[in-house]
Order: structure tokens, then sequence, then C-alpha cells
């Protein structure tokens, strides 16, 4: 349960970091980038064995790990495209509702159990992250289309089904941080790539703010994936059970801190959210 605990707060140190992305004027794209190199570094050097190259492509994650590097800067890119044309509060719903794909996968793969008080439990889950994060009066944009918060939620609770399927399936409990850092690595080189691209069109300029922001980003993102690979390796906590607290608290804690931090407001319709949310946990986590 602990690190679930640290996952939740890792993952929500996430978005607070971002927040402040905005306030320091730092740039997201770059920011990013230098988050998975530094991510992938902290896997290298958290792997207790010699870093042997052949071994990595041997590996039987090693392709999962390319799918999932390809997914992680796509889905940060379309969160921050949603967030631009559709809105924050579109944004979040998006990323946060899509835990209904892994708790599907981990019923129907797994065998997890689905009990009345579970099934209601998800169901006031859903119902708390819509509640905590829509905004009584939404922002204009939020109105062009679905398609932007479709494949967002999407590739969301693809990324989360994932890595439960191969940290159950191919990756031992020793190698969690090469696994890591492999994903970290390849979604690192595809920002690389499309950094390169910007430079030869004459549309990038590197500050020093970037590279520390992403530093900070890329340690504090590194940990909120380890922590969670370490908690789906705990026997006593189903799948279904762990994405639903970890994504509902997620929610919860971030608008909680961004009325303490941030200074937000928070409506009456977000309050019963985080209730709702925190009848959910116990509900789910209960079953």
């Amino acid at each position: 349960m602990i690190y679930l605990i640290l996952s939740i707060l890792a993952s929500t140190a996430i978005f607070v970091v971002f927040k402040l992305f905005n306030r320091f004027k730092i740039h997201t794209l770059q920011a990013i980038v230098v988050n998975y190199i530094t991510a992938a570094t902290f896997g290298i050097f958290s792997y207790n064995s010699t870093v042997d190259v052949t071994t990595i492509i041997n590996s039987t994650w090693f392709f999962g790990a390319i799918f999932l590097g390809f997914l992680f800067i796509c889905v940060f890119n379309l969160m921050a495209l949603t967030a631009q044309r559709n809105g924050l509060s579109v944004a979040s719903v998006a990323g946060k509702m899509s835990v209904i794909i892994p708790v599907i996968f981990g019923l129907y793969a797994y065998d997890e159990s689905l009990k009345f008080q579970k099934i209601f439990g998800i169901v006031l889950a859903l119902i708390a992250v819509y509640l905590t994060a829509v905004k009584s009066k939404p922002e204009q944009s939020s109105k062009q289309g679905l398609l932007l918060p479709f494949l967002l939620f999407l590739g969301s609770g693809i990324i989360d089904a994932s890595i439960k399927y191969f940290e159950t399936a191919y990756v031992p409990k020793n190698g969690i941080p090469i696994f890591s850092a492999t994903i970290f690595g390849f979604a690192g080189f595809i920002g690389l790539l499309i950094l390169i691209y910007n430079r030869a069109n004459k549309t990038f300029k590197f500050e020093g703010k970037n590279f520390f922001g992403g530093v900070i980003l890329g340690a504090i993102n590194y940990y909120s994936i380890i922590y969670l690979l370490k908690a789906l390796q705990y026997n006593g906590l189903e799948s279904s059970t762990l994405f639903t607290v970890n994504n509902v608290a997620i929610v919860m804690v971030s608008t909680l801190l961004g009325l303490l931090l941030f200074k937000e407001s928070i409506s009456k319709m977000n309050w019963l959210g985080i209730s709702l949310a925190i009848v959910s946990i116990l509900l789910v986590t209960l079953a």
C-alpha cells in the first residue's frame, strides 16, 4: 500500500510541476524530452546489475518498451494539445476517466473479482473524477470537438493496461528499473527527433530553465512509474482496485493542491466530486 500512496503523490507532483512550467514560461516539449532522458538515466543508475545492451534487446519485454515509449511521448503531447484546444478540465477528465480501460482489462485478462460493491465503487469513481475536474464555466474552446479528448482517453488507458500486462507477463522484480529506463529512453529519443526537426526548421530555441525544469520533472516521473510498478506487484491488491484508487486519488489530491498552492477556485460540484472520490476509494479498496 505504501507504494500506491507514493505513486499517487509522485503523479500528483507531476501536475504541480506542469503548473509551475506555465508560471515560469518553460517550453513544455523541450522539458518533456529532458524529462525522459533524466528518467532513463535514473533507471540505469538504479539497476543493480551491469547494463548490457544485448541483454536488453533480447529481453522479452524489449518491443513492449518501444511500444510504451512511443505511447508515452504521444500521450504527453496529446495532453498538452487537448488542454490548449479543449480546455484543462476536458484534458483532466479524458486522462483520468481512462481508468475504465485497465479496470476492464484486469477483470477480463486476470479473472479479478467483480462484486456489486466494486462495480458500484468504480461507477462512483468515474462520476467523482468528472465532478472533481469539471469547471462551472467551461472554457470556450472545450466545444471544439471530441477527437483529441477521445485519443487522450484511449492512449492513457492503453498505457495503464499495457504496463500491467508487461509487468505481469515479462518483467522480473529486479528488472523494473531497466524496463522503465528503456521506456523512457525510447520516449526521449523520439522527442529528440522532434526537436532536431524543429531545429532544422528554425523553430527551436533552447533555454537553461527548460533543462532544469525537465530534470525535476524527470526525477518525479521516474519514481511515479517505479512506485506504480511496485504497487502492481503486490499480490494483495487487484489491478482493477489499484488503478481505480490511483486515478481517483490523483484527481482529488491535485484539485486540493490547486486550491491550497495556486488559489484555484473549487465549486460546490468539485467538492461533491472530492467527497464521492473518498467514498469510492473506500468502497473499491474494502471490496
